[in-house]
């Protein structure tokens, strides 16, 4: 690897490809590959292979995916099945084809039994049965984490996927009919400051655990796989902080960030989803990887963005 290798971002616009871009030019590649949706549409199986064959890339990054919370997974479950599988069946089959060697294939936790012990260790994969509420997703994502350990095992690929906790981070989906909890929780507490510290109204208990990695961090661990010197003895390796909170905490940690002054009301008649999701990191760790970006900071410099970019995301309708 070197820093003339041509690499192909999928997804290079959303929040995780933007900031795996970010972080590859600061660090001296200048042989990206990117295509908008308009250019490429990376369910159709012809365009993506002809793609790869016209640009010949040497790794692949796979960050396209349609992503969304509890509300979104549940209203969508065809579309989330069947668009991820789309997505992530073409790319791995267009650099196979093509002969590409390198490929990294980003998926999420919830690929993990919905009971599974805490922390969630790799091995745990098709051990238990799925979270209900995002259970298209996960279904989805175990089938792309199956396809790179296929290509890996009878074609000798090196195709590693990467299965970070929860995300956030500039760029995030502000909107709250399909955002997770964090943007979802910064939007409304936002709102509520402006309207003269008026009550937020959460779904859930507010009990459930939760871990949170910035996409910095992601885009950090991305690279050094990348750029991994020798043979790695898994395929599939875990992405997070090592730590998580209750969901009640980290509305307040938002709340004091944004400075609301107002009280939280807690919707108990809405799902709580899984009663926790801490990833285990010691294979990543023990390669010599570890997240830097504290809770706190993120949510500060994620706020920050979302302050300066009020008006961009009134006129794509993110924020709507």
């Amino acid at each position: 690897m070197n820093k003339d290798s041509k690499i192909f971002i999928a997804g290079h616009r959303g929040m995780v490809g933007s900031s795996i871009v970010e972080n590859l030019k600061f660090n001296g590649y200048n042989n990206i590959i990117t295509a908008t949706s308009n250019e490429l549409d990376l369910t159709n199986q012809e365009g993506c292979n002809n793609f790869v064959n016209e640009n010949r890339p040497e790794v692949v990054i796979i960050a396209a995916a349609r992503v969304g919370g509890i509300l979104a997974n549940s209203e969508y479950p065809w579309e989330f099945l069947y668009e991820n599988l789309m997505i992530e069946a073409n790319l791995i089959n267009a650099a196979h084809q093509n002969n590409v060697q390198d490929l990294i294939f980003l998926g999420s936790s919830c690929i993990y039994p919905k009971m599974a012990s805490q922390p969630l260790k790799e091995d745990y994969l098709l051990t238990g049965s799925l979270e209900p509420t995002n259970e298209w997703y996960a279904i989805a994502k175990i089938t792309g984490v199956k396809m790179c350990q296929a290509l890996n095992k009878e074609y000798g690929r090196n195709y590693i996927s990467l299965m970070p906790t929860n995300l956030y981070g500039p760029r995030d989906n502000f909107n709250l009919e399909t955002s997770h909890v964090l943007p979802a929780m910064m939007r409304k507490f936002h709102e509520a400051k402006q309207a003269g510290h008026t009550p937020v109204s959460l779904w859930g208990s507010g009990s459930p655990k939760r871990e949170f990695l910035h996409t910095s961090d992601l885009a950090e661990s991305v690279r050094f796989i990348m750029e991994y010197e020798g043979k790695l003895d898994h395929d599939l390796i875990n992405v997070g902080t090592g730590k998580d909170l209750m969901i009640k905490e980290l509305a307040e940690t938002i709340q004091g960030v944004i400075g609301h002054k107002g009280i939280i009301e807690w919707d108990v008649s809405k799902p709580d989803g899984t009663p926790r999701k801490l990833m285990n990191v010691s294979r990543i760790n023990e390669l010599g990887w570890k997240a830097k970006i504290s809770l706190k900071k993120g949510i500060e410099t994620t706020y920050g963005w979302f302050l300066e970019n009020q008006k961009i995301l009134k006129e794509v309708k993110i924020g709507n």
